[in-house]
């Protein structure tokens, strides 16, 4: 993979936390920084599709804790009568 230069204003607080850590795990100070880069690269990324994309059939409605433990114990009643549980 190539790399591109930049320069970052940083602060040194944080600069002497980076040298310390890569220097205890013998990588480069400039690995640490990459890998920070990637990270937050990562964490504001907008993704082209939807986490999750499928849907699914209910009620149109916010369901009550009642009624989702209800479903669920009919669920794993139903997985336990037909011996399909794990």
């Amino acid at each position: 993979m190539s790399m591109k230069r930049t320069n970052v204003y940083a602060d040194p607080e944080d600069l002497a936390i980076i040298k310390e850590a890569a220097k205890r795990r013998g990588i480069s100070e400039a690995e640490i920084i990459r890998q920070g880069i990637h990270l937050a690269a990562m964490a504001n990324r907008v993704w082209d599709e939807p986490l999750f994309s499928r849907t699914f059939e209910g009620a149109g409605r916010t369901l009550s804790n009642s009624e989702v433990r209800d479903t669920v114990a009919d669920a794993v009643r139903r997985e336990t009568d037909t011996g399909t549980a794990a």
